[in-house]
């Protein structure tokens, strides 16, 4: 079973550029899938991850925000 990675993020935004390579380094290890949402003019999404992207989904759970832990990734992926 393919796992799926959702990342929001906004544009211009460090710390999502460095998650979005974290994971994007560790992909060709577990396989996993990757969509990046930006959250730039969506109200909705917006209004709910607001300041505290980027925000990192695991098969559509929420796993972390602000950095990825690679630990704690691997570990969830495991």
């Amino acid at each position: 079973m393919s796992r799926f990675i959702t990342i929001y993020s906004r544009r211009g935004c460090h710390l999502c550029e460095v998650a979005v390579e974290k994971v994007r380094d560790l992909q060709p290890e577990y396989g996993y899938q990757v969509q990046e949402i930006f959250i730039d003019g969506d109200s909705e999404l917006s209004s709910e991850y607001g300041e505290q992207v980027p925000v990192i989904h695991i098969d559509g759970k929420p796993h972390d925000f602000f950095r990825v832990n690679e630990e704690r990734f691997r570990a969830a992926l495991s």
